[in-house]
């Protein structure tokens, strides 16, 4: 089994990772959402010179070597390059991770009043443990688009003085039932509404206490009932993302899967720079529900980025956006399954990962007999294992779980499809996909360590 990293630190190396732990950490509470992720992205890359490619497309501008730039789709998805020295259709240097997280989203028409109770529908988003969603406190963050063109941000019960919201369950007292059931029936979708409300609107007959909901949505937000089927609001654990363990080595939070990746992935391409080749990260929307849409992975918007950027070079074909695709390198950075010996059963030990022992490298995910896994190169591997080994950075190797215990997929088969070299490698996670999941305050420090020695020296 490999060394424990903590072991091999320095007093340096440790302060350096409680700074970064702590910036994680702020991130983490802040940026809930993918909408909210890429926002805080688009602006700390501002900060560091990146510029728009939106607005150089429209000024008819010019790229060159060394020129630092940004791509946004729809708000939810980011992608950033370095314009590099060797020329671009020699391929790029790739991090790619996932910025969406396990949620509930609000129904198009989702506000309803059930025996003087008001209660907003939802329907989950990603694989959840239903039974977990339930009795915690919740908060309310996204965007209302009106009619008129404008978009209202929404975020209630993270601040202190805010209220939060609830999703209400069974008293065991009378749960008999409910408890003989399976686990993914203990708790249903429909059964996952969240309550907002208990007090009637003085003077009204039918409905009163949704009637007062929708004069203080009216008096806060502008938002009439009719504005929820242009929304998007999600509903998420409340609260800060805090430390972990009496020895502070962990960090507990919602949506450490991927954002436990995109962020030192993120941290990396800053502080990475005068790069020979080419390097990106690209922070997308959708892997939760397949990469699916016009801001998964599987949509074109990186593809035309890319095709953008290369006529901004003076390079307009698609031949050229084929051959920078296909000769180049990522990784795809996604969260591992921690050995947890709780539930020791659901592991293999030799090939699983261990809180402490560093970033994880999957050479293939998928699902019993590799169903939908891409299958990373023998040779790949070994050049990650030169540059890992040489930049004394810290890493494992496993697979998800028992084989026939189950399995998952990331997005590397879908960038493997333009025919680069493509293995998921990131963070070994507990209770991943619950509303609070824990890392190693080692294993972060050790995976942005990993991205920065891949995107000088892949």
């Amino acid at each position: 089994m490999k060394e424990n990293a903590w072991l091999t630190y320095t007093d340096e190396d440790i302060n350096e990772l409680e700074i970064l732990s702590d910036q994680y950490k702020e991130f983490l509470t802040k940026c809930k959402t993918e909408r909210e992720c890429t926002a805080f992205f688009k602006e700390e890359a501002e900060k560091a010179g990146y510029r728009n490619l939106e607005e150089l497309i429209e000024e008819n501008d010019s790229l060159k070597k060394g020129d630092k730039i940004y791509a946004q789709g729809m708000g939810k998805t980011i992608a950033l390059f370095e314009i590099g020295t060797q020329p671009i259709t020699d391929g790029m240097n790739i991090l790619c991770a996932h910025i969406d997280s396990p949620r509930l989203d609000l129904k198009q028409v989702p506000l309803y009043e059930d025996t003087e109770l008001a209660f907003l529908d939802t329907h989950y988003y990603g694989g959840i443990k239903k039974y977990q969603w339930v009795t915690i406190p919740m908060a309310l963050h996204g965007v209302v688009a009106k009619k008129d063109g404008s978009v209202i941000p929404i975020n209630i019960g993270e601040d202190p003085e805010d209220p939060i919201v609830y999703i209400t369950d069974l008293l065991v007292h009378l749960a008999g039932k409910q408890m003989a059931k399976k686990g993914t029936e203990i708790v249903t979708g429909e059964n996952l509404d969240v309550l907002i409300g208990s007090r009637p609107l003085e003077g009204e007959e039918k409905n009163a206490v949704k009637a007062n909901i929708l004069k203080l949505l009216e008096e806060k937000y502008h938002i009439e009932e009719d504005d929820f089927i242009s929304a998007e609001i999600e509903v998420v654990p409340a609260g800060p993302a805090r430390d972990c363990g009496l020895d502070r080595s962990m960090i507990a939070g919602y949506g450490h899967d991927d954002r436990v990746c995109a962020f030192p992935s993120f941290q990396a391409m800053m502080e990475v720079s005068g790069v020979e080749r080419t390097t990106c990260c690209i922070l997308v929307d959708k892997e939760e529900i397949g990469s699916v849409g016009a801001t998964g992975l599987q949509s074109m918007f990186f593809e035309n980025t890319v095709a953008e950027i290369l006529a901004l070079m003076g390079t307009d074909s698609n031949l050229a956006v084929r051959r920078t695709l296909s000769r180049s390198s990522m990784l795809s950075s996604d969260v591992s399954a921690a050995y947890d010996p709780a539930y020791s059963e659901a592991f293999e030990k030799k090939n699983c990962a261990y809180f402490g022992k560093g970033m994880v490298i999957n050479k293939y995910t998928g699902a019993r007999g590799k169903s939908g896994s891409n299958d990373a190169n023998a040779e790949y591997l070994a050049r990650l294992r030169r540059i890992f080994d040489d930049n004394q950075v810290a890493f494992q190797t496993a697979e998800l779980g028992k084989v026939d215990f189950g399995g998952g997929g990331t997005i590397a088969y879908i960038a493997a499809l333009y025919g680069m070299e493509v293995v998921d490698s990131g963070v070994a996670v507990l209770s991943m996909h619950s509303p609070c999941e824990v890392i190693s305050k080692a294993d972060l420090y050790e995976a942005k360590k990993g991205y920065k020695a891949f995107l000088k020296n892949a």
